[in-house]
């Protein structure tokens, strides 16, 4: 058989069977009319009678389901090879056929394409792209204007007369709209993946069903992928440097949503709105049926050239956390998303309802969530008025209040009580029930509002900011250089501290004894107190230990000053951490406070002594494993109860090479309202700086003093447990002795009642906490959602973020009680419940067999379930992560806000090295316009920003790393900067100096004298101040550099295979098998 192209190679045919083949029995010729895909047809099929495959009975009629692409493999690509673009694809009215066959490589419009040969041996020739005037096809019905589909339907809206109730299924599926196959119908470039790149020395290939012959098939960006009608849209994966751009691939959501009509060629190609809809003639039954899930082909058909799964489809997080846009839409008044998140935003109406939702209902809190500027919570002071509150339920007066009566009396939204409006907060109302003063009033207007508490709300006057030190003196922290590091921080900050002139501080010292500091004003240096008796431990001079800051500022700089000298010929070994903890709650409990401890070694004398326990592998696997996540000794867990008793918080440095047992120091942080920081190997020539900007950071940031904090919500529902670091006083009450914009809170919600006879609930999150300042203040956030009766809703309605926010906490206490094994199997159970669930709505009616269906909202979904098994908390066994690592991470991810959480769980990997040489050629030829304008033809800038290039996330896996390239890994706690085999010397050179051939480990990257050393600090210092909670320390990693890549690097490429875990394509494929049984 001759080519089908005389200009075009024969392509190497790709094996009929693939690991994931399912059992398909469909013929790729099955319709007599022409072929409508996301391409015109290149074929017309030949008579049946000539056909080799057997067509089934329903051959006429349109097919559902697995397809078989008629396509060829394209032939390997060689790195650096120029590939041009494929023609553009044209588009004819749908017909009854459902297959997609590539274009042909015409030139022009109007040159006419040469004949093809099919399967029989018969020339077919290509349609025209539209039938020729009277000419219809016998199997066509009368089609409504091509337009492309949009963003989901928003079947809840504000002002509906019933929100709540899904359109009849007589509206919904009115019109039979065939749904195309999901496989991509010729492979677009454009992708993150380096089109045609083999494996690369040192790598072996990841994925267990790449291709050898060919690269894997790059599909037609997620929005096309069902095989709709749209045209190509630019694509959001970069083009890797020295591959010409090819036909841009469509966007991420039409893909998956199947029929998505053309708009017509004097259209735009834009996304339309629901009322656009309407006027182009696309009845809201079409849309709705076309938008109700999105999916992914799994399987493949015998006898075809398709692979089955394409690990390029994969939806991935490239552009970060992406909230959900129409909750917030629906209820404009809410509170921001950064102080409250919804796992969904619909709450199921009923309790059978519920449970066929196995992602679990709540929410995640983080009531001090930082603001941008301009967007400060407003302070409301309602002086001798009082505040306004329920008298039954005690919810604060928010913007779903509604008052009646003319003003005189409101309505509580919480729970429907009408209470009396005060005479001084009296306003009347206008005809449509608002106040007249309602832009006076913002607790009214906006979902967020402080207000200032007055006296009633007070058991004592407020504290002051108070910051007590617990410091390490034995040989391990002198040597390491923490104490140095420490002290010279501290003092830089004393300035910054919150409270200005009421701020209290007091310093105690330990190694086998305790050393208290007398700091009285009218001392010149401080006065050293030894205590040696470790069982009856005393307090010397009670009264000067604490000290106002601003009245012994000299003398507590003269001591910050002498302390690492004063220890430097300590040779002490011991750790009395126990009665030195036991001294500073004798010190701190008549105010409360801040405590800060630095512990360097495992706690080897006196209450609360510790034992080596973390290095015994014999338990792993075993009924006794989660023993060693446990605290050892009852004692710090009794402690952090006392202390949060008398508004203490604790927060915890970790210093030690060797094992100190944070899985129980860290309970006095997480009992607390504190905070785990924790630094392996501590040595201040490599970690000064992130001690330094850390420690910084807790002592200036803005705290909440003795705080406590409680979620309302609407009748019918409550919340039944929370998870994070706090000490829970009461059933809903959250103690916390002090809160600050790094912490967030989990709650799962359940039904109280049968079936809930409201429209919308209500929630509202209470913070009453003391302000650096002095003053008692309430944080309200209030926030509304619908009440659905349609699972379906509850899907289209889901936050991933919160979902995994709340994963997350869950997964890890059940790691305090079970097997890493059995953590894990819980989290892949939940996700597979829930895609089975989701599946069950749709399966039936529309023959999905081999694929993966799925609510746009979730898409993301498996790939953080995956990450999240493979985080250190729950990550493998013995061997993968030490136990004092593993439990440091879990106290930190315990506290994290959503955000954070989720760069943590996949984070962000971006190619610089093409933005190194723009800037370098650009300064080299600063006065050379034609050399200006030469290099931003070859290296395009945004019009907005110089950053273009640092802005394009790649997936996390091997095969995205260039050898030639030079990358930053960004996971919010540090940054690696990995070179490439093949880089060029001269940006190594640039960036690390004449040091660039010896061995990373000892050479750190600083700003020098050039510009590419110049514009890389910058990148790493806007990512830094983008998010300033911790710093990220910068490791550097040359390409088959082993152990260090693989410690630093390849452990967290969370797509690859590691460790015995899946990889990403392999994971998807095991929840999509697991997903069809009993579906």
């Amino acid at each position: 058989m001759g080519p089908e192209n005389p200009n075009r190679p024969n392509y190497p045919l790709r094996p009929a069977a693939t690991p994931f083949a399912s059992q398909q029995s469909s013929t790729p010729f099955s319709s007599s009319g022409p072929a409508v895909g996301s391409e015109a047809p290149a074929f017309r099929p030949g008579p049946p009678a000539a056909s080799n495959f057997q067509a089934p009975p329903f051959a006429g009629g349109p097919l559902v389901g697995t397809e078989v692409p008629a396509f060829r493999p394209p032939p390997s690509i060689r790195s650096g090879e120029v590939v041009g673009p494929p023609p553009p694809p044209s588009y004819g009215p749908p017909t009854s056929g459902f297959q997609r066959f590539p274009n042909p490589p015409v030139s022009s419009a109007g040159q006419v394409p040469p004949p093809h040969i099919s399967l029989t041996g018969q020339p077919v020739i290509a349609p025209p792209t539209r039938p020729p005037p009277g000419h219809a096809s016998p199997f066509s019905h009368p089609q409504p204007p091509l337009v492309s589909m949009g963003s989901p339907p928003q079947i809840i809206k504000t002002g509906q007369p019933n929100p709540n109730i899904p359109p009849p299924a007589d509206q919904r599926f009115s019109t039979p709209i065939p749904r195309p196959s999901s496989q991509p119908s010729s492979p677009p470039t454009g992708t993150s993946y380096p089109a045609g790149r083999g494996t690369y020395p040192g790598y072996p290939n990841m994925q267990p069903n790449s291709d050898s012959q060919a690269p894997p098939m790059l599909p037609a960006s997620f929005q096309m992928q069902q095989g709709g009608y749209g045209p190509p849209m630019q694509s959001s994966f970069p083009l890797q440097r020295g591959y010409a751009p090819q036909a841009p691939p469509t966007s991420l959501l039409a893909q998956q949503r199947g029929y998505a009509p053309v708009p017509p060629v004097s259209t735009s190609s834009g996304l339309y709105s629901g009322n656009q809809f309407q006027q182009h003639g696309i009845a809201p039954a079409q849309q709705s049926l076309a938008e109700d899930f999105s999916s992914l082909s799994l399987g493949s058909v015998p006898g075809s050239y398709d692979a089955g799964l394409d690990i390029t489809a994969l939806p991935r997080p490239l552009d970060g956390d992406v909230e959900p846009k129409s909750y917030a839409d629906m209820y404009p008044m809410n509170c921001d998303s950064r102080f409250l998140r919804l796992t969904t935003s619909g709450i199921p109406n009923s309790q059978s309802l519920a449970s066929r939702w196995h992602l679990s209902i709540g929410a995640v809190v983080c009531p001090l969530a930082e603001t941008p500027p301009g967007e400060e919570v407003p302070i409301v002071n309602f002086a001798t008025t009082g505040i306004i509150r329920c008298r039954r339920c005690r919810t604060y007066v928010n913007p779903y209040v509604a008052f009646t009566d003319n003003g005189r009396k409101w309505r509580c939204n919480i729970c429907s009580l009408l209470n009396d409006v005060p005479s001084d907060y009296f306003a009347h109302v206008d005809a449509s029930g608002r106040r007249v003063d309602l832009d006076q009033r913002p607790e009214l207007i906006k979902g967020s509002v402080e207000f200032i508490a007055p006296a009633e709300y007070m058991v004592r006057p407020p504290m002051p900011p108070l910051y007590f030190f617990l410091i390490d003196v034995s040989i391990s922290a002198v040597k390491s250089g923490m104490l140095e590091v420490m002290s010279q921080t501290i003092k830089s900050c004393l300035d910054s501290l919150p409270g200005s002139t009421r701020t209290q501080i007091g310093f105690i010292t330990y190694d086998s004894t305790i050393h208290f500091y007398n700091m009285k004003s009218s001392l010149a240096q401080p006065q050293m107190m030894v205590v040696s008796d470790l069982d009856d431990i005393f307090v010397p001079l009670p009264d000067d230990l604490l000290v106002n800051l601003s009245e012994s500022r000299s003398v507590v700089e003269a001591f910050l000053d002498s302390l690492p000298s004063m220890f430097q010929e300590n040779m002490n070994v011991e750790s009395a951490f126990g009665p030195a903890l036991k001294a500073a709650f004798l010190v701190m409990s008549q105010l409360g406070g801040k405590l800060l401890i630095f512990q360097n070694s495992l706690p080897s004398l006196g209450a609360g002594l510790l034992k080596l326990r973390g290095d015994d592998i014999r338990v792993y696997g075993t009924d006794k494993e989660h023993t060693l996540r446990l605290p050892e000794d009852p004692f710090y867990k009794q402690m952090a109860a006392d202390f949060t008793k008398y508004q203490i918080a604790v927060n915890v440095y970790a210093f030690s090479d060797k094992y100190t047992d944070i899985a129980t120091l860290g309970t006095l942080a997480k009992y607390t309202g504190g905070q785990v920081y924790y630094y392996p190997n501590f040595q201040a020539s490599i970690h000064k700086e992130k001690l330094k900007h850390e420690l910084t950071r807790d002592l200036t940031r803005e705290t909440a003093w003795e705080a406590v904090m409680r979620i309302r919500c609407g009748k019918g529902v409550r919340f039944t447990s929370y998870h994070g670091n706090f000490m829970l006083r009461s059933t809903d009450l959250l103690a916390l002795p002090a809160v600050d914009c790094d912490k967030a809170y989990a709650a799962q919600l359940s039904l109280e009642e049968t079936l809930l006879t409201t429209q919308t609930v209500y929630f509202q999150v209470a913070l009453l906490y003391t302000s650096s300042s002095g003053e008692r203040r309430i944080r309200v956030h209030t926030a509304a959602a619908p009440v659905v009766a349609d699972l379906g809703e509850m899907y289209r309605l889901a936050d991933t973020g919160a979902i995994i926010s709340l994963f997350s906490r869950l997964a890890i206490e059940k790691t305090l009680s079970s097997k890493l094994e059995e953590a894990r199997n819980g989290v892949q159970h939940r996700i597979v419940k829930a895609l089975r669930e989701y599946r069950n709505l749709y399966a039936v009616q529309h023959r999905l067999s081999g694929r993966m269906i799925y609510p746009e909202s979730l898409k993301f979904l498996p790939l953080y379930g995956l990450a999240l098994c493979k985080s250190l908390p729950l990550r493998g066994g013995y061997s993968d992560v030490q136990l004092d690592e593993r439990s440091a991470a879990a106290y930190t991810m315990m506290a994290l806000p959503v955000k954070s959480l989720l760069k943590l769980l996949y984070p962000n990997l971006v190619r610089v090295d093409e933005c190194l040489v723009k800037v370098s050629l650009l300064h080299s030829c600063f006065f050379c316009w034609s050399m200006i304008w030469c290099a931003s033809y070859l290296f395009p800038m945004s019009p907005q920003t110089e950053e273009f290039d640092t802005r394009k996330r790649l997936p996390l896996t091997v095969e995205s790393l260039d050898t030639r390239g030079l990358y930053i890994f960004d996971d919010g706690f540090q940054f690696v900067v990995w070179f490439g085999k093949a880089l060029s010397p001269d940006i190594t050179k640039n960036l690390v100096g004449e040091d660039f051939a010896t061995d990373f480990s000892k050479v750190s990257l600083s700003q020098r004298d050039n510009p590419m050393s110049r514009k890389i600090m910058e990148i790493l210092n806007q990512s830094r101040k983008s998010d300033p909670s911790y710093f990220q320390l910068c490791h550097l990693v040359r390409q088959g550099d082993q152990p260090r890549e693989g410690f630093f690097l390849l452990t967290s490429l969370v797509e690859d295979q590691i460790g015995g875990a899946n990889g990403y394509a392999d994971w998807m494929v095991l929840l999509f098998r697991q997903v069809q049984q009993n579906a």
